[in-house]
């Protein structure tokens, strides 16, 4: 699992990610948040109506969701699983709340905690995304000092330094090499 607060830089971190290592299987997160510009059904996010989404929570096809600045979030479970079941790894970009829950019930899936270079830089990153009202970008804000403040719960802290997208995803890559090669036999099964 790959984490961090809002603006950290997760997506942009495991696209780098997966093109060092192609075998690496994306789980797409669920949301009812409105799609922003750019954005693609079924890649980005499965965007769905806040009906849907708690449907679906409700018939567990999540392997954790969450209600974050207002919105719901959550990992689809079977296509986790059917990725574990078929010998594949899977990362998923996922909250510190969901992590937690995540770690719960497979304890034996790794966590790994994305920083910013400060959080002045982290509040500069999201202001210049320009995704979110003042409200909810001061939410985030507030969000971003408390999950922060959680790292420690995490197998792994890996900082992301602006500008420096490829060095931070090399880091990433040998973490993954690494758990590999200490537990080569490790498969997690949810």
């Amino acid at each position: 699992m790959i984490t961090g607060p809002s603006g950290v830089g997760k997506g942009t971190l495991i696209s780098a990610v997966r093109d060092l290592v192609p075998e690496l299987e994306l789980s797409t997160s669920a949301t009812t948040r409105a799609r922003r510009t750019g954005e693609v059904d079924g890649v980005d996010y499965h965007f769905m109506t806040r009906e849907e989404f708690l449907a679906k929570r409700a018939d567990r096809g999540f392997l954790e969701a969450n209600e974050v600045h207002g919105n719901w979030y959550g990992s689809p479970r079977d296509p986790v699983r059917d990725a574990l079941v078929a010998g594949r790894d899977v990362i998923l970009k996922i909250d510190v709340q969901g992590a937690q829950v995540v770690k719960e019930q497979v304890t034996e899936a790794l966590l790994i905690f994305i920083i910013p270079p400060s959080l002045e830089t982290l509040f500069d990153r999201l202001k210049s995304r320009a995704t979110e009202t003042a409200d909810e970008l001061e939410q985030r804000q507030a969000d971003a000092a408390i999950e922060l403040a959680r790292q420690e719960d995490y197998d792994y802290i890996v900082p992301n330094e602006t500008g420096q997208v490829e060095r931070t995803a090399e880091m990433i890559e040998a973490i993954v090499a690494t758990e590999h090669s200490r537990h080569p036999t490790r498969r997690v099964r949810i």
